[in-house]
């Protein structure tokens, strides 16, 4: 029996620590990034209201054992640094492979809202260059921001091209969103390395909200579970979450936008953690003065690979967001791309009842994809990125490959009474859905695979009404 490439499908079940299908090695050396007393790996996060307050992080070697920034009202004019005001920074300790590396965060506080500050860091005498941010408004109005999936693996090599990307599509994005396994090994600090060679200035620019995947967790030699070393002392992310879980599972208000991070693999790895978090997430949502919800973590609530079920993740948190009115939850680990909702096929789906779900990948590592009932528009085989915009009444979702090509777009449009109406864009779109087979599947696909994965493919044709 012969199929066209999309049809070829290979089930293989991945576990929650450790990935399931080995990537060809890619011609690249791994590049150490060893510290100096000259700032690197600088990225901007919070602490505070984003309104009237900034943080930022970067590293040094430890004979830096004081640190400062400096930030100043952006001026077109090269006279302010003279006037610029100086923040002290907190020093972090980190041990890995019997190397100390400090750490060093500032946070700037009486900021005032909508304004474009300059910045730089370092110890009074080695400096960073010159930054621009801005902070938020103290009131709702448009923002844009950016959304990765999993960038995991050959990172410096091949995710750099989708933060690249993205910023070059959306280069006055207020905030860059990492839905979880940002590296493959968590206290690996060469990753790290290239995660941040990859971002580059940006990090700098952009603040960032990450999540942790399952990849920035690890296992010590108690069997204890942690999330990796580098994790806080490199993150500026609020401590507002639920206790064990600070700077994992947090929240921050933007602009008219509740932003949410939950820690998916504490949560499914302890059935204490999951009911702890999703009692917080309860309170955090009955309390909302927003008029969006924009909720993100690493495990799918609906997955996009065959043979993967986070069936007590799901049932614990999709009715508490169908119940506080999520708008849209964005999601990585199933190394495909999936956008949908939960609504029984042959029902209409221009009123959703639950939020728009969202999985994605922006790194090379690729499974294949499932085609379940929930999907409305897919992709395998493909790094993307994606470009979000919310107003008072409507989100506007685009989702790019690294190309830079449109591959999917939808809007939310919300009435007065905060119920959302879903335009569907993609069917106006010139490109085809992508459902080719990674070719790494190709030698291990069985026929038994093929005849299963045909049958979905055209259950999933005949659903979406294309031949």
């Amino acid at each position: 029996m012969q199929y066209p490439n999309q049809l070829y499908p290979k089930f293989l079940l991945a576990g929650t620590l450790l990935a399931a299908v080995t990537l060809p090695v890619h011609a690249q050396q791994n590049k150490s990034y060893p510290p100096s007393t000259f700032p690197d790996r600088i990225v901007l996060g919070y602490k505070g209201s984003p309104a009237n307050s900034q943080a930022v992080n970067w590293r040094t070697d430890s004979t830096v054992t004081t640190a400062v920034a400096a930030i100043h009202e952006a001026d077109p004019s090269p006279d302010f640094p003279a006037k610029a005001r100086t923040v002290q920074a907190a020093t972090h300790k980190v041990v890995l492979d019997g190397k100390t590396v400090h750490y060093h965060e500032a946070n700037f506080g009486d900021l005032k809202p909508a304004t474009q500050y300059v910045y730089r860091v370092g110890d009074g005498k080695s400096w960073s260059e010159w930054f621009h941010f801005k902070t938020a408004s103290d009131k709702p109005e448009p923002v844009s921001f950016l959304y990765f999936g999993d960038a995991q693996n050959d990172i410096r090599s091949l995710w750099s091209r989708a933060v690249r990307g993205a910023f070059t599509t959306l280069p006055k994005a207020r905030l860059m969103i990492h839905a979880g396994d940002l590296i493959n090994n968590s206290n690996a600090d060469y990753q790290w390395g290239e995660w941040f060679e990859a971002g580059g200035w940006i990090n700098g620019m952009v603040p960032n909200l990450a999540t942790p995947g399952n990849h920035e967790y690890f296992r010590d030699e108690k069997r204890n579970l942690f999330v990796s070393k580098h994790w806080k002392p490199q993150f500026a992310l609020p401590e507002n979450g639920p206790e064990g879980l600070s700077e994992t599972a947090y929240y921050i208000d933007y602009q008219g936008i509740r932003f949410i991070s939950l820690d998916s693999q504490a949560a499914i790895l302890d059935s204490t953690t999951l009911k702890k978090q999703a009692a917080w997430f309860e309170q955090i949502a009955t309390n909302n003065p927003n008029r969006w919800t924009v909720v993100f973590h690493h495990h799918p609530i609906y997955s996009t690979k065959n043979g993967r079920d986070n069936d007590e993740w799901r049932e614990k948190m999709e009715p508490l967001y169908k119940k506080h009115k999520v708008d849209i939850v964005l999601q990585g680990h199933d190394h495909t791309y999936g956008r949908g909702l939960n609504i029984p096929v042959g029902q209409s789906r221009k009123k959703p009842n639950g939020p728009i779900y969202v999985v994605s990948v922006s790194g090379p590592k690729m499974y294949d994809i499932g085609l379940q009932n929930w999907m409305d528009r897919a992709a395998s085989n493909t790094q993307l990125y994606q470009v979000i915009t919310v107003d008072q009444n409507r989100l506007s979702f685009k989702a790019f490959t690294v190309n830079g090509d449109l591959y999917d777009a939808f809007d939310l449009n919300k009435d007065k009474n905060g119920v959302n109406t879903l335009v569907e864009l993609s069917n106006t779109l010139k490109m085809r859905e992508r459902l080719d087979l990674p070719e790494h599947y190709l030698k291990t696909f069985k026929e038994e695979d093929l005849k299963e994965y045909n049958q979905r493919y055209q259950d999933y044709k005949k659903r979406k009404g294309v031949k």
